[in-house]
């Protein structure tokens, strides 16, 4: 879809970063939506993580930054970090934040999208959805008048994996030559790292299964990214080689929400592929073990790993809040 340029709006209570914030965004031609992470550059990325370290460590600046505003959140499936994160954190914004419950009634099934889309953007400032169609939300975005964000989707899940690599500076100074290996299943959130890898400047390494592999599109489109940052994204099929020499390994489940009836069979097929001990010992001294969650314990990941000193976890999770309250102010400020 043609992006929409982002126009400054400073709400109630805006201090002066926000607008510096603004005007920047727009200098930058920033789009309107976060649907893949593909329509943002290395530079709106870059500018996201200073906003975010700001958020995080002062937060009492940004307390009415979108007081007045309103948030509509479509949720098709379960969460908690996602929901939770997104609503404490536009409320903690100065926003209200309105969830709408579609776990039985998919999107699209009551009315049409394109018509909820243009009556959300008559009522609310922004759309956070969660969903099971790709598809379903860019229909969405094109009907909204309003920004909307992606807070997953069956193809990307740009919001977790932005958030990655912001715990990754965080721990290591910078993710630029920064080696990461992801082990497992090629779904929304391996995609997803492979677009924030290229903005960011690490060097992506993706082990999966033969016919688990990543989209090769999205393959394709992060190599041409990553050839402006110096970062790389390489395939294999070996998770000792993909994780030798490595600063950070990550993994997800090996059967996403949807694919229960897989279960069984992706159990077998990713037998070899369980970040333990003896994988993690393939990586650099200092790595770090990274999971979207929840983690299934004993499958793609065991207790030994996640609840290591390695295990950084537990701070991706906590930095979903101040990165995604960045990607708020960013789009709705």
């Amino acid at each position: 879809m043609a992006a929409r340029t982002l126009h400054a709006r400073p709400g109630p209570g805006a201090c002066g970063r926000e607008v510096n914030m603004n005007a920047q965004a727009q200098a930058l031609s920033l789009s309107s939506d976060l649907l893949t992470g593909r329509e943002w550059s290395a530079a709106h990325v870059r500018e996201l993580y200073h906003l975010a370290t700001d958020v995080k460590a002062h937060p009492d600046r940004y307390k009415s930054a979108l007081a007045g505003r309103f948030l509509a959140m479509i949720f098709e499936k379960p969460s908690l970090r996602t929901r939770v994160t997104f609503e404490v954190g536009f409320t903690s914004l100065g926003g209200t934040a309105i969830f709408l419950d579609h776990a039985g009634t998919r999107l699209g099934e009551r009315e049409s999208i394109p018509d909820v889309a243009r009556q959300l953007s008559r009522w609310v400032q922004g759309i956070v959805a969660r969903v099971f169609s790709q598809e379903g939300l860019e229909t969405l975005a094109t009907h909204a008048s309003v920004p909307v964000i992606n807070a997953l989707s069956d193809i990307y899940h740009p919001c977790q994996t932005l958030c990655d690599f912001f715990t990754i500076e965080e721990k290591f100074g910078s993710a630029r030559g920064l080696k990461l290996a992801y082990i497992g299943d090629g779904n929304n959130v391996c995609n997803s790292l492979i677009v924030a890898g290229a903005r960011v400047g690490a060097h992506v390494r993706i082990a999966t299964p033969a016919g688990y592999e990543p989209d090769a599109e999205i393959v394709a489109a992060a190599r041409r990214d990553a050839a402006a940052t110096e970062g790389t994204i390489e395939l294999f099929r070996s998770p000792a080689e993909a994780v030798s020499g490595v600063q950070a390994v990550y993994t997800d489940v090996w059967a996403s929400m949807g694919q229960e009836s897989e279960t069984e069979a992706r159990a077998a097929n990713f037998a070899g592929y369980q970040v333990n001990a003896a994988l993690m010992s393939q990586a650099a001294p200092d790595a770090v073990f990274l999971h979207c969650l929840p983690a299934h314990r004993g499958s793609e990941v065991t207790d030994e790993v996640m609840d290591s000193p390695r295990s950084i976890v537990f701070d991706q999770s906590e930095n979903r809040l101040h990165v995604q309250k960045a990607i708020l102010l960013m789009l709705l400020s």
